[in-house]
């Protein structure tokens, strides 16, 4: 088994093309990958107040991307590059919200 496959499916036609090469990751996983550590950037700046408001925002966040790999899955579509890759960015701010408020709670309270 591939090591590369426990971070992603990598399968090419779910993958962002550069020239003649694929990305190394689904465009899910880029958009989730691109998403955390922009987020990441941004909270290193700017203050964020981790709550139970905020959590709540941070899980719906990741509502859209789990509901377009179910339906893909459940359902006969297809979602294309733009939509994994947009919904990816989304649950990644999600998920990096979730692990600094989880970090923040673990620490302080």
């Amino acid at each position: 088994m591939n090591m590369g496959s426990f971070i992603c499916h990598r399968k090419p036609e779910r993958s962002f093309k550069l020239g003649k090469r694929y990305f190394p990751v689904c465009s899910r996983c880029t958009g989730i990958y691109i998403g955390a550590f922009t987020y990441y950037i941004v909270v290193y700046w700017v203050f964020i107040e981790y709550n139970w408001v905020t959590i709540l925002y941070a899980i719906l966040m990741v509502v859209p991307t789990f509901l377009d790999g179910l339906t893909q899955l459940l359902l006969p579509r297809e979602s294309k590059n733009l939509l994994r890759f947009s919904t990816g960015i989304i649950a990644g701010i999600g998920l990096g919200v979730l692990v600094k408020a989880f970090k923040y709670i673990i620490i302080f309270h």
